[in-house]
């Protein structure tokens, strides 16, 4: 079968841009649908900023659940691209067969466990009384479509890693821009309010979960999806290679649900809710840069498994070389839109001027060190590309534990808005640790000629 990109033999700095750059558009369209709908929402007559902040509570654990398709999709596909560059395509078969049963097996879990404690835990989670109608509401609605959202992102990566980032990216804009077209239909002419956007995101979610997963079936992909042959040792394995993903997305955000916990507390009944949404609009911003960002890093990562698995290491090295670079212009460029275009960004969400000068400060606070945050986003995923997971997870959770250090204590000494200076700290001390483990680890991990083999 013709495939868009020959993932063995393309020249290595084209094969990255025309990987990473569909990868990147798609993880940024992919962020209209939490954005678009915050946009919309923050612009309801009357309660659009309260109903702001509620819909801000629900984001992070929206996007907690939704990273079990990366524990799925980005545990599998590095698995079923090895596979693949070594020869064995039925083993990559069976990789993706279980990886379907196991999107499925999960998405069924995670709404029984999460409809009855919805409402408690959006409390806890930084939600206040004048709020929590619309953050339950949302997130009732929104959980409807678990299963479409895990299937359309997680197996997604099964046609990015079979070379058609191009197929994955047109899925993700299916959804996106079928999600801008329905929002101000179900928001405002049908008067359904925060429920109308939910409802938006689930038929998004939907059409693109029906585009993917009619490719896969198809006969057009390499390797489709089958039934059968499932193995308890092929889940532990993948499992094992995506809890690394699984595990940065999840306590991504709980730190946003720390944040907003704490901007809570040391906002009193006077700042906190106001606060709270001038994060929810920071965290925005941040999604444009951490989605796109993930979408190089992630994306991408065939390419070093691919080669990895057919014992062409001098590709992988240059692969991550000229990753490397465009993780640096991207964040570059995503640096000097937030301090030259954060007040057009906010403007978007906010007509309230105090609730908008903060949002401005926070998203200028939250990118000072972004620069060094695209150099740990291409090492931990680099890491885990090349089945290293014993690298991947403890430099992330060294990034995490300085983050949440600083949002504790700054706000104890300095006030509720020292908390957001947690964010640059930790893009600071996370890379340097990673930058000097890497060049130690990747001289003992990549030889010149022996095979490290991975088996499933």
């Amino acid at each position: 079968m013709r495939r868009e990109n020959d993932l063995g033999k393309d020249p290595v700095g084209r094969l990255v841009l025309r990987i990473a750059l569909p990868s990147m558009l798609a993880q940024f369209v992919n962020v209209l649908y939490s954005i678009i709908d915050r946009i919309y929402i923050g612009n309801i007559p009357q309660v659009g900023a309260l109903a702001l902040a509620g819909v801000g509570v629900c984001g992070p654990v929206i996007t907690m659940v939704g990273s079990i398709a990366a524990l799925v999709g980005i545990g599998g596909a590095p698995l079923m691209s090895m596979k693949m560059g070594a020869g064995e395509n039925e083993k990559a078969r069976e990789i993706m067969a279980n990886c379907f049963l196991l999107l499925c097996l999960l998405s069924g879990a995670s709404v029984a466990l999460l409809v009855p404690l919805r409402r408690p835990m959006l409390l806890f989670f930084g939600a206040s009384q004048a709020t929590i109608g619309y953050a339950e509401r949302y997130f009732s609605i929104y959980l409807t479509g678990t299963l479409f959202a895990l299937l359309s992102t997680g197996m997604s990566q099964f046609i990015i890693c079979q070379g058609f980032a191009k197929k994955a990216m047109a899925a993700v804009m299916l959804g996106a821009v079928l999600n801008i077209v329905l929002d101000p239909i179900f928001i405002f002419a049908l008067n359904m309010g925060v429920q109308g956007a939910a409802v938006a995101t689930v038929l998004s979610q939907l059409a693109s979960c029906i585009f993917v997963l009619r490719f896969l079936f198809g006969r057009e992909p390499p390797v489709s999806i089958s039934f059968g042959a499932y193995s308890g040792r092929v889940i532990v394995r993948v499992l094992a290679l995506g809890f690394t993903p699984f595990a940065i997305i999840a306590v991504d955000n709980v730190m946003i649900i720390a944040m907003n916990a704490v901007l809570q507390r040391y906002g009193g009944a006077a700042r906190g809710d106001m606060l709270v949404t001038a994060a929810t609009i920071a965290q925005s911003f941040m999604l444009v840069v951490t989605m796109p960002l993930e979408g190089i890093t992630g994306g991408t990562q065939t390419i070093l498994s691919f080669n990895y698995g057919a014992r062409q290491f001098q590709r992988v090295r240059e692969a991550q070389r000229r990753l490397f670079q465009l993780c640096l212009a991207f964040t570059a460029l995503m640096t000097a839109a937030a301090w030259l275009g954060g007040g057009l960004f906010v403007g978007l969400f906010t007509g309230d001027g105090a609730v908008a000068e903060k949002a401005l400060w926070a998203i200028r606070v939250c990118t000072l060190a972004l620069l060094p945050l695209g150099i740990q986003y291409e090492i931990v995923d680099g890491f885990t590309a090349l089945g290293l997971a014993r690298y991947s997870l403890p430099l992330s959770a060294w990034r995490k534990l300085v983050y949440f250090g600083f949002l504790f204590l700054l706000p104890v000494f300095f006030g509720a808005e020292a908390a957001f200076f947690a964010e640059p700290a930790s893009d600071v001390a996370g890379p340097l640790v990673s930058v000097f483990i890497y060049k130690a680890a990747m001289k003992r991990n990549m030889p010149e000629q022996e095979y490290l083999g991975i088996n499933t």
